[in-house]
């Protein structure tokens, strides 16, 4: 069975990166080594893997990967603290 990764990265800048793959290892030494100069992690190296989820259907991952990075820095970090509870009241836009 094939499974696909949805990773935060924390850089160097204090910023996180959201990504999907479905080869984590891989895609994280591509990150630090900088493989893509044009990528947002580039310039902001080194980074550290300090969340993950693992899926089995790509769809899934690539939905969830989509919300993450919709989601503001204080929901990031909540999640990655696994703060689940504070989850609903952290939304990105505040009315």
């Amino acid at each position: 069975m094939k499974v696909y990764f949805v990773y935060i990265l924390k850089c160097s800048d204090g910023t996180f990166y959201t990504g999907y793959t479905n080869d984590l290892l891989k895609r994280l030494g591509e990150h630090s080594l900088g493989r893509y100069s044009d990528s947002y992690t580039y310039t902001r190296r080194p980074i550290q893997l300090v969340f993950y989820l693992e899926f089995t259907n790509p769809s899934i991952a690539i939905e969830t990967e989509k919300q993450i990075k919709n989601w503001s820095q204080a929901k990031k970090v909540a999640l990655i603290n696994g703060e689940f509870d504070k989850l609903p009241n952290l939304a990105k836009k505040r009315f």
